[in-house]
């Protein structure tokens, strides 16, 4: 594999768009905002924007390699083992989809601790694909069943998933209004969207409906909204700004510098660098992850203050 670390010319451009952060020498640390220095470990309480959701930093992507109700961790028979050991390591919140198979895996996990001592999230299949059957109910239809298949009567996060047109706020109008309502009702505590593609996250900044939202960030354009990271930070400022909860997602790029030390610890500074970014989720596949992740983390925080 060839490496393709960011030249010192080419991370000052990225860290300092939308950012107010800088570099000094030839270090590339980034000087947080004292909003980021704020946080001393992978396993701090967070709020989710305005929303008042508080759980940790970190979290735990159940979706890696996922699609059609199934992800890495399913497949390899561990979802259940490894969604109680990130548990058990300090991880709050568990991020879950209909595509990625993982709610039944959750509810096992986690049956046995009081249920407002993690966060759950989940998302809605409304495009074709993605899931096995071609039916796509209404979102009070699919939530009550996501609620069966984590055993619980309320869900913090529901989204929809994967928005790619520029249009979804118009396209969802009738899926948005029913996740309000479920809102309403203390069904679930927030709604909003994950995003895959710039137009997309572009709506998604100019929504008032979207409480939470998750965005694809990382320092080399890898697995994101555009190449150019230039282009999505601004956006996810203005996503801040607004109070929307924001939830940082391919932090290694979809795993596709996962094998690449030097880039993970670039892509966790830089993330951590921005402040705009209320926490991120990582798709771990093995309990050394977890544990290499975190120190990882940590050597961010301190390098950076």
């Amino acid at each position: 594999m060839v490496k393709k670390n960011l030249n010192r010319r080419q991370f000052i451009t990225t860290v300092a768009a939308g950012a107010g952060t800088i570099l000094l020498g030839n270090s590339l640390n980034a000087l947080v905002t004292a909003e980021a220095r704020r946080l001393k470990d992978p396993f701090q309480r967070i709020i989710l924007g305005n929303t008042g959701i508080k759980t940790t930093f970190l979290g735990m992507g159940t979706g890696f390699h996922g699609g059609d109700r199934s992800s890495a961790i399913t497949r390899a028979g561990v979802a259940e083992s490894m969604i109680r050991y990130a548990y058990e390591k300090g991880i709050r919140f568990f991020d879950c989809a209909d595509t990625y198979g993982t709610h039944p895996y959750a509810a096992k996990a986690l049956k046995d601790i009081p249920r407002e001592n993690f966060t759950l999230s989940s998302k809605i299949w409304v495009t074709t694909g993605g899931i096995p059957e071609p039916e796509r109910p209404d979102a009070d239809i699919v939530v009550d069943r996501f609620r069966r298949e984590l055993n619980t009567d309320y869900i913090d996060i529901v989204q929809l998933h994967c928005m790619t047109s520029a249009n979804w706020t118009d396209e969802q109008k009738k899926q948005m209004d029913i996740l309000e309502n479920l809102k309403a009702r203390g069904i679930i505590r927030a709604h909003g969207v994950s995003v895959h593609s710039l137009k997309a996250l572009e709506a998604a900044a100019e929504s008032e409906w979207a409480d939470i939202i998750h965005v694809r960030i990382n320092p080399f354009g890898a697995a994101m909204d555009s190449k150019d990271p230039t282009q999505v930070v601004p956006l996810i400022k203005k996503l801040h700004k607004k109070g929307k909860g924001v939830i940082g997602m391919k932090i290694i790029g979809n795993g596709t510098f996962r094998d690449e030390p030097e880039k993970i610890d670039q892509s966790l500074k830089f993330v951590l660098g921005l402040g705009t970014v209320d926490m991120i989720i990582i798709g771990f596949e093995k309990p050394e992850q977890i544990d290499n992740y975190s120190e990882r983390v940590v050597n961010a925080l301190k390098s950076s203050k």
